[in-house]
């Protein structure tokens, strides 16, 4: 399987090659005219590899969340050592949980990388306190809610204009707060949070050698 890299070009290409649309890109409707992978041979159809399979399951997480290799690994390193479930539950709920992921899922921005940029930029408060780092993770009862920036910003200004998801995750809600909104968050997520086709197996599969 060739390289693949991540840019605002690239978000179609990704999500063709690995057969499934990532809202996390924000680009929705890289499967509709082009339901194969990008190139003149995506069409054909190829035989994979395990290895390659496992690899674009992977993958999947790497780019919808917009993590980078090592940062996964170490999450898996670290979720390894959870004994009270899956390994690879304990991955999709800490993913899941992240502030950045956590501000997409509540259409407050039109994006994964959109969330993460409202974040560093100080438009976001959990509990009243100010959070810039979008790996942050938020807890049950945290309350999350837009600076005066962040609700004036035009990535959640875009986001509420055209929503890319259509519903919010049961593990968070909204609701009015004056003319703003905030959100709380109801409960730990689950990993079938997770917003597209995803087979846990071949990750573990992907993973296991990893300690």
């Amino acid at each position: 399987m060739s390289k693949i890299t991540m840019g605002k070009k690239s978000a179609f290409k990704i999500q063709r090659r690995l057969g499934v649309e990532l809202p996390g890109l924000g680009k929705a409707g890289a499967l509709e005219r082009r339901p194969y992978g990008p190139g003149m041979h995506g069409a054909k159809r190829k035989k994979l590899s395990d290895y390659t399979i496992r690899l674009m399951e992977k993958q999947k997480l790497r780019f919808h969340y917009g993590v980078r290799e090592g940062q996964l690994r170490n999450l898996v390193i670290n979720c390894k050592k959870n004994t009270s479930r899956s390994w690879v539950d304990s991955l999709v709920i800490s993913l899941e949980s992240r502030i950045d992921n956590v501000i997409f899922r509540l259409n407050w921005a039109p994006s994964i990388a959109a969330a993460r940029q409202m974040v560093s930029h100080g438009h976001i408060r959990i509990n009243g306190k100010k959070v810039t780092i979008g790996s942050a993770l938020v807890s049950t009862d945290d309350v999350i809610t837009l600076t005066d920036k962040g609700a004036k910003s035009g990535n959640y200004l875009q986001a509420k204009a055209r929503p890319r998801l259509s519903a919010i995750p049961a593990y968070l809600s909204v609701e009015k707060d004056g003319e703003r909104e905030k959100a709380i968050v109801l409960s730990e997520a689950l990993p079938e949070d997770i917003p597209f086709a995803f087979e846990k197996r071949l990750v573990i599969e992907f993973y296991w050698k990893l300690k």
